[in-house]
């Protein structure tokens, strides 16, 4: 959320996350606000290199272009100062000159000249070989030009490049010259004369623009390189643009208004699979070891300041691996020893239900599209007053009308839900006949508690929650505006309440803190819901073997906006690109006219030979793929390189197992009778560059084991100081164990067997240590590789 924005009147605002200069989300308008919240979640991959993360306020104008209010820009080396928690930054003016992205390929040296008399002089040469990345300028491809000045106090010799058009990578490849220092014999003093100390003054400065023609040219970034670091030898880098100094100084900083953001930055670098293989044994085996306190899986949450930061990389390992529903089984086990009353099952923050909910939102994703996206966007897009508070009525409001629409809805949802279970994923499935089946062991005299022991999940922590936060789980774009959002939570009250009667003896109207949700559920016949209940879970934590839901109806897994190059010819004889909807299911992949519109076009999933990358010089445009199937190739324009990634993902991940799939394939199109990156005249000659290959192994549920066993060795390694200090406990414990007079520093720890903790524990770090040498080996080796010539 944002406060406290200028102009100071009620204007409409919305928010973008841009990678540089390149905007990859934007959130909702927010109307007539002075300090909009917004409560959006974005969750995704980088693609690519950058510097800056920025997010940008924008005033929603409707005749006019959006006006930027002002900014947020982290660094990407400061982003770890700011991750998991909560901040408030001040926006900062958007100045042209800062605005940057990308960068230049260099060759510098220093000559030495032998003049006609003898004497020597010296002679800078700069090649300007390439850029990449520049930013796109309105939408489109920049026509960049580059500036090379050699600058010092009493000189400043200015070169140009030609102008390259529509590229945002231009290939310049062009040579200057310049004089460095005057031979000693020369005469003529002036203040262009140089001495040999005088190297110390000079720099190299590029400066990057795009020319406006009849418009002022735009600023693109520049980077300064002092003469003295190059002496006699050539020197060849990267360097990233930054932005000007002189930029706009005198703005005033304070008066802008404010912004509250939580990021959650991670970076780690995954080595081969084979590094891995011991801890990922280690991890891996926890199910099996006894106690389950002494495992790997249950060390790691213990030593995490978060337990959160644990679960996500954990479960996602053991589900990759089939290894989650018994350890899933062994920590609940472990929560209900100290549970004393069944009424309370399973209702804390600990390792079991955090794993559990995790689990349920990676595998549950479609089951929650098929149950509850359709009457979640009925809701939305045609709300009814459903405010039941006598205190939030507003004039002219009908609380009876609004009961009979909150009803409706209730009960439509209730419905949906119940009707669901054979949707239900089978692993879900058995992880609640495992949690069941351990409830009704821990408490054998309570009938009701193996009902309560699941609905605990499903309902609170499942449906509810989707419910009233649908943005969260891709029900819907954007979080919901504010009438609709409290009709969203009252039906998730409902919810609770209603799942809740299956699994408990006494009524819950009782534990209503407002009188007027009382009146609401007297309108509802308990026995017809608590049946319904019943079944329900009874057919969600059951292990029998359900109607294959999946063969009837297909699995959907992406759908948005793109621009799609014409297959055919238009009148004047030119192929266009044109925007349309794209929709990507297990079965087929189209695109529509328009969202919820019949399909133009149709590949079936086992038609696709090959999705690839699309070099950008095609067509002059960026984040450009294509899609190989039995016709010609399907060209697409995704809006951003986050959202690029993401389809390319997806269609790789669907098409794995197509037998068809091609070995190689043209990086650039078909254009003017020949391919652009081989020149071959024939339109089906065997493509020049092989396949990608790299693909994640199960399509619906998108897991890099590698990665994830990558990130818990990183939490590891973050957490020395606390596998150490659990040791030292273990240590003490088996050395001393009389009673504990004063709490300790391992009060907080769970050791069940100091013995059996303190040999897993010996096994972590000497796997941790033996991965940080080969971390350490290969930061070696890329430092000795990479030459970037600035930070």
């Amino acid at each position: 959320d944002a406060k406290h924005l200028v102009p100071n009147k009620m204007r409409d605002f919305f928010c973008t996350i841009n990678l540089d200069q390149e905007e990859v989300f934007r959130t909702q308008v927010v109307e007539k606000s002075l300090s909009p919240y917004f409560g959006e979640e974005f969750y995704f991959e980088i693609p690519r290199t950058f510097q800056w993360l920025s997010f940008y306020i924008y005033d929603k104008s409707v005749l006019q272009k959006d006006l930027r209010i002002g900014k947020v820009s982290i660094k990407k080396e400061d982003l770890c100062n700011y991750t998991g928690k909560e901040n408030w930054f001040m926006l900062q003016p958007v100045d042209s000159n800062s605005e940057v992205q990308g960068k230049v390929h260099l060759e510098l040296k220093l000559n030495e000249l032998i003049t006609d008399n003898g004497s020597v002089c010296q002679q800078l040469v700069v090649h300007i070989k390439e850029c990449h990345g520049l930013p796109l300028i309105n939408g489109q491809n920049c026509d960049p030009y580059a500036t090379v000045s050699l600058v010092g106090p009493s000189r400043n010799d200015q070169k140009k490049t030609k102008v390259k058009k529509k590229t945002s990578n231009p290939q310049f490849n062009e040579t200057f010259y310049f004089e460095v220092t005057r031979s000693s014999s020369y005469t003529k003093k002036s203040q262009f004369q140089v001495e040999e100390e005088d190297i110390e003054k000079l720099e190299v400065r590029v400066d990057l623009w795009n020319n406006g023609n009849l418009v002022q040219d735009v600023f693109l970034g520049e980077i300064k390189v002092p003469v003295k670091v190059l002496r006699n030898d050539s020197f060849q880098a990267w360097y990233l643009l930054q932005p000007r100094e002189n930029g706009n100084k005198s703005s005033k900083t304070d008066d802008l208004g404010s912004l509250r953001l939580n990021i959650c930055y991670t970076e780690d670098c995954v080595l081969p699979s084979e590094y891995y293989t011991s801890l990922r044994n280690l991890l891996l085996k926890s199910s099996d070891v006894q106690p389950i306190s002494a495992s790997a899986a249950y060390i790691l949450s213990e030593v995490c300041r978060d337990k959160y930061d644990a679960v996500l990389p954990l479960v996602r390992l053991l589900l990759h691996h089939h290894k989650l529903v018994p350890f899933v089984a062994a920590v609940a086990e472990l929560d209900l020893k100290d549970t004393q009353e069944a009424n309370t099952i399973f209702r804390g923050n600990t390792l079991a239900t955090r794993c559990v909910d995790e689990m349920m939102k990676i595998v549950g994703k479609h089951y929650l599209k098929v149950t509850l996206k359709p009457v979640i966007d009925e809701i939305c897009e045609s709300p009814k007053p459903c405010e039941i508070d006598p205190i939030r009525l507003r004039e002219g409001d009908n609380v009876e009308i609004n009961m009979d629409n909150l009803r409706y809805y209730v009960d439509k949802v209730f419905r949906e839900i119940v009707q669901s279970s054979i949707s239900c994923p089978t692993l879900m499935c058995d992880v609640f006949y495992s949690l069941r089946h351990l409830a009704a062991k821990r408490f054998p005299n309570d009938p009701h508690v193996q009902y309560s022991a699941v609905s605990s999940f499903v309902f609170l922590r499942f449906f509810a929650v989707a419910v009233v936060s649908p943005h969260t789980f891709h029900l819907r774009p954007h979080h919901p505006d504010a009438q609709t959002s409290r009709t969203l939570t009252l039906i998730s009250k409902a919810i609770q309440t209603l799942g809740s009667w299956g699994s408990l003896t006494k009524s819950k109207l009782s534990s209503f803190k407002e009188t007027f949700m009382c009146e609401f559920f007297k309108t509802f016949q308990e026995e017809k819901f608590t049946e319904s209940v019943k079944k329900f879970l009874d057919d969600v934590s059951s292990t029998e073997t359900k109607e294959p839901s999946g063969l009837s109806e297909p699995v959907h897994l992406k759908e948005g906006e793109m621009y799609k190059r014409a297959q055919g010819r238009t009148r004047i004889g030119k192929k266009n690109f044109k925007k349309r909807w794209f929709c990507l299911t297990s079965r087929e992949f189209t695109y529509h006219k328009q969202q919820d519109k019949e399909p133009i076009f149709t590949i079936p999933i086992k038609n696709i030979l090959a999705v690839e990358k699309l070099d950008e010089s095609s067509f002059n445009k960026k984040n450009m793929f294509q899609v190989l199937h039995g016709e010609k190739p399907l060209y697409i324009q995704a809006n951003n390189c986050v959202e690029a990634s993401e389809w390319i993902e997806a269609l790789c991940r669907v098409t794995r197992c197509n037998q068809k799939r091609l070995s190689f394939y043209h990086p650039s199109a078909f254009l003017n009778g020949n391919w652009l990156c081989c020149k071959a005249t024939m339109e089906n000659t065997v493509g020049c560059a092989r396949c990608t290959v790299d693909v994640p192994a199960d399509t619906q549920i998108e897991i890099d084991g590698d990665r994830e066993t990558e990130r818990i060795y990183s939490l590891f390694t973050i957490n020395r100081s606390k596998l150490q200090k659990l040791e030292e406990a273990c240590g003490s414990i088996a050395v001393y164990q009389g009673p504990r007079k004063e709490p300790d520093d391992y009060s907080n720890f769970t050791i069940e067997d100091s013995v059996a903790t303190f040999h897993t524990l010996k096994q972590i770090i000497d796997t941790v240590e033996k991965l940080n040498e080969s971390h350490e080996k290969y930061q070696k080796k890329r430092s000795s590789s990479a030459k970037y010539g600035s930070e």
